[in-house]
């Protein structure tokens, strides 16, 4: 029997369990891969807690991204054949169709073959990330060269993605972290230039970054009082992406700021994209041709072994990783 990962109640990383499930078999439309590798991503930890825009049905299963090998296909099925070599695509129940786990069974429309070249560790490392930024930096926002773009919580693994898609248009990226010690590692990896927060004004250092000139697309997970600095920081007419609640605070609205410059502050989420085949197919092209051309590349932090998901979920919350944490099978 596969084991599985569950959890009977919300609560910190203890709660996960890893469980012998018998093997299940895919419904109408569904695939079941030999899961090789797992991707995680800060919306598991929320849904872990009972805090996500998705409640658990407990005992629940979790996890949005994998990768793996076809190993049966349900009725109606002919987009993937067994055998195939893809890696999920956040666009279903994470609890119902939760992929933590040696085994897991998953819509047919949310698997996507990756490149040949990848191992399984980069292939479970594509999606979410990728998807995320480019729903709100090309689909929405429509970045350009000419534009400059500050990133919040940058070493974060949406983070590096928006980075490296920000450099494949040829526009500024502006990357923002808390501490000194990860200012180099963004550099190194693509950042035009680096603000850290506990140390500098972020609207000052936004507009000497930008000759004077504020962001013209802000993409933060953080929320909470940090908006009303990113509103300080954008530039006039700026859009400013807010998918995640990293500060759990309340978040006050910056209404002077937004009146003043003509701000558009919006919530986001993967979900506008993969809920939508033409922008679906559009991403996935964008995305292949970035991971083709080496433009596109993911960045492993680190890799975890399954039986130790409490260990990866705790290091995901310590906020220290650089880039993907993965989770071999």
């Amino acid at each position: 029997m596969p084991k599985i990962v569950r959890f009977h109640e919300t609560g910190e990383a203890e709660v996960l369990r890893l469980e012998e499930l018998p093997q299940a078999e895919p419904g109408k439309g569904e695939v079941r891969l030999k899961v090789e590798a797992i991707g995680l991503n800060r919306a598991e930890i929320m849904f872990r807690q009972g805090q996500y825009l998705e409640d658990p049905q407990l005992p629940s299963r979790i996890g949005y991204e994998a990768a793996g090998v076809v190993d049966a296909l349900g009725p109606g099925v002919s987009s993937v054949q067994i055998g195939d070599r893809v890696s999920t695509i956040p666009s279903f129940s994470v609890g119902r169709y939760g992929v933590y786990g040696e085994s897991a069974i998953v819509p047919a429309y949310a698997v996507a073959r990756y490149p040949d070249s990848f191992s399984a560790i980069q292939g479970a490392a594509i999606w979410m990330q990728y998807m995320t930024a480019y729903g709100a930096l090309i689909e929405i926002g429509q970045l350009k060269a000419e534009n400059a773009v500050l990133i919040t919580a940058a070493s974060s693994s949406v983070g590096m993605a928006a980075i490296q898609i920000a450099n494949s248009v040829g526009a500024l990226a502006v990357a923002t972290t808390r501490g000194v010690d990860k200012r180099q590692f963004l550099l190194d990896n693509g950042a035009n230039h680096v603000i850290v927060t506990d140390e500098e004004d972020i609207a000052a250092q936004m507009k000497e970054a930008n000759a004077g000139k504020g962001a013209d697309i802000i993409f933060d997970p953080v929320s909470g009082p940090f908006l009303e600095k990113l509103a300080g920081a954008a530039a006039p007419g700026a859009k400013i992406f807010e998918y995640g609640a990293l500060s759990m605070a309340p978040t006050p609205f910056p209404l002077f700021e937004v009146l003043s410059k003509g701000l558009t502050v919006r919530g986001y989420t993967l979900f506008e994209i993969v809920k939508n085949p033409n922008k679906l197919d559009a991403g996935k092209q964008f995305i292949y041709n970035g991971l083709k051309s080496g433009a596109l590349k993911p960045a492993i932090d680190s890799t975890f072994a399954l039986d130790d998901i409490v260990a990866a979920h705790h290091h995901m919350e310590s906020n220290r990783q650089k880039g993907k944490i993965v989770v071999t099978v």
